[in-house]
C-alpha cells in the first residue's frame, strides 16, 4: 500500500520556522520526483517546491525561495521541507505528492500520490 504521511505542521509566529517531513512509503522512493504542494483557503493548490527523482534538479516557488528548502533521506525514504522567515501569507495545507519518472513538474495533476496534508498556521 502506498503511503505518504506527512508531519510537522503547526502554528509559528511571523519570523519562526518549522521543518515539514514525509515518509513515503509502498514505492520504490529513488523512482520518484518528490513535491511539496500547498493550497490556502479559496485558494488553488500550487507547488512550493518540487525535487527531481534524480534529486540533482530542484524548483522552487518564487515567493518562498530563499526562506524554504527541499531536501530528501533515501535511507529513510522521506521528503523535507524547511520553512524559515515564515509569513502569513504562508498559511496553508502543506500536501506531500510523488511522481513516478525522470520528468518532473509543478502541476498537481501530474501527481499520482498525495498525503494527507498537514496545517501550517503563520499568526502575525
Amino acid at each position: 500500500e502506498v503511503q505518504l504521511v506527512e508531519s510537522g505542521g503547526g502554528l509559528v509566529q511571523v519570523g519562526g520556522s518549522l521543518r515539514l517531513s514525509c515518509a513515503a512509503s509502498g514505492f520504490v522512493f529513488d523512482d520518484y520526483a518528490m513535491g511539496w504542494f500547498r493550497q490556502a483557503p479559496g485558494k488553488r493548490r500550487e507547488a512550493v517546491s518540487v525535487l527531481s527523482t534524480r534529486r540533482d534538479d530542484i524548483y522552487y516557488e518564487p515567493s518562498v525561495k530563499g526562506r524554504f528548502t527541499i531536501s530528501s533521506d533515501s535511507a529513510k525514504h522521506t521528503v523535507y521541507l524547511q520553512m524559515n522567515s515564515l509569513k502569513p501569507e504562508d498559511t496553508a495545507v502543506y500536501y506531500c505528492a510523488a511522481r513516478r519518472g525522470i520528468d518532473w513538474f509543478t502541476e498537481s495533476d501530474k501527481y499520482l500520490y498525495w498525503g494527507q496534508g498537514a496545517v501550517v498556521t503563520v499568526s502575525s
